[in-house]
């Protein structure tokens, strides 16, 4: 597996990731979160592939529900396709959030319990215990094809380039 530091900052101020970082081409390790009804379940038991993960600090931020409502729209046209955000978000956030934002295309989990995705994919942010923002497309064979950590959590990801990737696959 290869892995890379990464350099990410919360308002222009470097934080630490914690966990193993993952790059295109690795093997994308199985993790647990908590669904909606606060049970925990295993990405690859729930999750059909391909699967485009949506990674967000907390969807009560304007970047953060911005880019969950944005893959909601795309995921319309992504017939082969999963779509799920995971944040550090609780359940019970979630699903306000989602019934608040017609969000219903788009499985959203929480990695509150445990960090169990935010340290297999090298995205816990140390000093805050969120995620870092960031974007990954895991193909059907269980293979990370493509993947950004987002710099500075207050931007947005490159939509067009996973959305690329994703035509690359199908």
């Amino acid at each position: 597996m290869t892995s890379e530091k990464r350099r990410v900052t919360f308002g222009g101020n470097p934080v630490t990731l914690l966990g193993e970082p993952r790059a295109v081409g690795d093997k994308a390790p199985d993790f647990t979160v908590t669904d909606r009804e606060l049970k925990s379940v295993r990405f690859y038991e729930v999750t059909a592939l391909p699967a485009i993960i949506s990674v967000v600090p907390s969807v009560d931020t304007g970047i953060c529900s911005a880019q969950t409502r944005r893959f909601n729209e795309e995921a319309v046209a992504l017939k082969d396709l999963v779509v799920l955000t995971v944040s550090m978000d609780l359940p019970f956030a979630l699903n306000r959030f989602c019934a608040a934002e017609g969000i219903d295309h788009v499985y959203t989990f929480s990695d509150h319990r445990e960090a169990d995705f935010g340290m297999k994919y090298g995205f816990l942010i140390k000093e805050l215990r969120l995620l870092a923002r960031g974007v990954l497309l895991v193909d059907s064979q269980r293979v990370i094809r493509h993947i950004q950590v987002v710099p500075e959590i207050g931007q947005h990801p490159d939509y067009e380039a996973v959305l690329e990737a994703v035509r690359d696959i199908t």
